[in-house]
């Protein structure tokens, strides 16, 4: 507590004992934070399912019409299409069904003091989450009593973390306040600037599907980088990608994304751009990023269904419905 107190000298000692004070240890945390013993085999197919389902998207399409006004300015500031935040909060929270329900401070405190071991120690990564939890709640007065997220600490419909609430985080509902754990507008307008501040390039598609390169050496050398952008289209034609004049187009730097469908089923392969990486600095990893992009994708899709739908119906009751009698005419006016 002390080396917190003379880091952030301009924390008060007494509310940051008192506030410290209050965290407990949340087994649970530390179970959860770590890896599965047997992880299963990566299978896109199954991931995709888990998000592009009906009950999402048709939450997804309620959320969009609840707040379209707000997600238009946000594309309209920041360039980020209002399908990619849709995305994003879809997959992260069931559009706010699932924030989380571990106390903040508790989770934040259990992975900072006392991070399990088996796995690579992220507890300095914690402790500055804690930090800036800290730091937060004195900025925005937020109760630690209360706050709510996940069990590692993320909060809201966009699950920030504390000190992305802190960089990235912005009052766009202009209350005078940045609340993501309780303004579906503010966290909108905080996912489209995050994603701005990462680099996202407007009128950049994310990805396009392609063919592997049929020589095994090939495909190995293209998949070092994981899903880091790191070549030209050209070059990706060269060690035998199949790519079509659109893709040959693509601004570099480019991505080969793989993504595996488990034992049983060949992987997909795609184009991954400049955008595709943005997205997975949300989450890294190309099955969140194409599971974002696709749920956006189906969500935008119904919405297109529903309002063509609409307007058809509009258009078959005004041509049934009958004819207005007529109306009797207005005497001339007198010739002068």
């Amino acid at each position: 507590m002390r080396t917190l107190s003379e880091q952030e000298p301009q924390l008060d000692a007494a509310w940051l004992e008192s506030t410290v004070g209050q965290a407990r240890h949340i087994p649970q945390v530390t179970r959860l934070i770590m890896p599965a013993a047997s992880p299963a085999a990566k299978n896109w197919s199954a991931y995709r399912d888990r998000f592009i389902e009906p009950r999402r998207i048709d939450a997804g399409q309620a959320f969009w019409n609840r707040h379209a006004t707000a997600l238009q300015a946000a594309e309209a500031r920041w360039g980020v299409p209002a399908e990619l935040v849709v995305g994003i909060i879809g997959v992260e929270t069931f559009y706010g069904q699932i924030t989380g329900n571990f106390r903040v401070l508790d989770a934040l405190a259990t992975l900072a003091f006392d991070f399990p071991s088996g796995r690579s120690d992220r507890s300095a990564f914690f402790r500055d989450e804690l930090t800036s939890l800290l730091r937060l709640a004195r900025r925005e007065g937020l109760d630690l009593r209360e706050l709510r997220g996940s069990y590692a600490g993320a909060i809201g419909w966009g699950q920030f973390m504390p000190s992305s609430w802190t960089q990235y985080g912005v009052d766009f509902d202009g209350d005078g306040r940045v609340a993501l754990h309780r303004s579906e507008v503010d966290a909108i307008g905080s996912v489209a600037h995050y994603l701005a501040a990462f680099g996202w390039q407007k009128g950049l598609p994310t990805h396009r599907p392609v063919q592997p390169p049929a020589d095994p050496q090939a495909l190995a050398r293209l998949m070092e980088p994981d899903i880091r952008p790191s070549f030209t289209a050209a070059r990706l034609a060269e060690m035998g990608v199949g790519l079509d004049a659109a893709d040959l187009a693509l601004s570099p730097p480019l991505a080969l994304v793989e993504l595996r469908n488990g034992a049983d089923a060949p992987p997909q392969y795609w184009i991954g751009t400049q955008n595709f990486w943005v997205v997975t600095r949300y989450n890294w990893s190309a099955y969140y990023a194409m599971a974002v992009i696709q749920l956006g994708e189906a969500v935008a899709r119904q919405r297109q269904v529903q309002a063509a739908l609409v307007q058809s119906e509009t258009a078959a009751t005004a041509a049934t419905a009958p004819a207005a009698p007529p109306t009797a005419s207005a005497p001339s006016a007198p010739v002068r």
